[in-house]
């Protein structure tokens, strides 16, 4: 039997726009956040367009917080303004992304508001300049493009059992061990991630960052790991290239997610170009 998620519950929405400049034109996008079975909620997402030094911009993120939804809310509110302001976002746009993500960090870290101490949140974003995509992931949420029909994975994703993320944390004098999955310190399945105040300075918000032609690309999907561990990249294009509608897609998978028996929140984007 299929399982309805709560309409109540599930948010979503979308919009159409266009980029000056950019030979695919016109983009469509799509946005579905669920609850899912956890009790709480503690992803975000974000979806801006505006202008930049004479330049329109778009900006899409997912935002999975844990240990409360307070960094993830956080990173909504001011990750993508920070991005924007930067003076050399347009000239350099990757050196302002790094720069950026980690003096977001480094901000939030310092406003000493009586944070929880092991609160976080990953962060998968795109940021669409000209006919450029620049992906920038922090975490386990992840981006997956489709080109020719095919999934292509534009993040990867930052566990502690990746062999070079391993070696990074040793290094800074951190370790890495086996609690049910792979941890890092025993406490966080992830080894990336914006604050963690505890795990500093073995957890990271420095982000990897891929950029990539627009010309090409059907569409791309941005999710939290709700989708991911549940839905393989594969399926997810298959299931995006058939629904024409971003926001109906983004609704479907959720969808699918959930009936998969998905325990997490669950929130993706889903963007697509009107390719000439």
């Amino acid at each position: 039997m299929m399982l309805k998620p709560d309409p109540d519950a599930l948010f979503s929405g979308g919009g159409i726009s266009f980029l000056a400049g950019n030979k695919t034109g016109r983009f469509s996008y799509g946005y579905s956040s669920f609850k899912g079975k956890r009790s709480s909620m503690e992803d975000f997402y974000e979806t801006r367009i505006s202008e930049v030094d004479g330049q329109m911009v778009a900006f899409f993120g997912v935002f999975d917080g844990h240990g409360g939804s307070q960094v993830a809310e956080y990173l909504k509110s001011n990750l993508f303004k920070n991005v924007s302001n930067h003076p050399d976002f347009v000239k350099d746009t990757k050196s302002a992304i790094v720069e950026v993500f980690k003096q977001t960090d480094i901000d939030y870290l310092n406003e000493d508001k009586g944070q929880l101490k092991d609160a976080g949140s990953t962060a998968s974003t795109v940021v669409l300049l000209g006919n450029r995509l620049y992906v920038a992931n922090v975490g386990d949420s992840r981006v997956v493009a489709c080109r020719s029909g095919s999934a292509i994975p534009l993040s990867n994703d930052h566990k502690p059992d990746r062999s070079d993320e391993r070696e990074r944390i040793e290094n800074a004098g951190g370790f890495v061990i086996w609690a049910g999955t792979w941890r890092v310190g025993g406490v966080l399945a992830v080894s990336r991630a914006f604050g963690d105040k505890m795990l500093k300075p073995y957890v990271v918000a420095e982000p990897e960052i891929q950029e990539e032609e627009i010309e090409g690309v059907e569409f791309f999907i941005i999710a939290s790991d709700g989708l991911w561990n549940v839905v393989s990249n594969k399926e997810a294009v298959e299931m995006v290239r058939a629904i024409s509608d971003a926001e109906t897609a983004s609704r479907n998978l959720i969808q699918e997610a959930y009936n998969r028996g998905s325990s997490d929140n669950i929130t993706c984007i889903v963007v697509r170009f009107n390719n000439p």
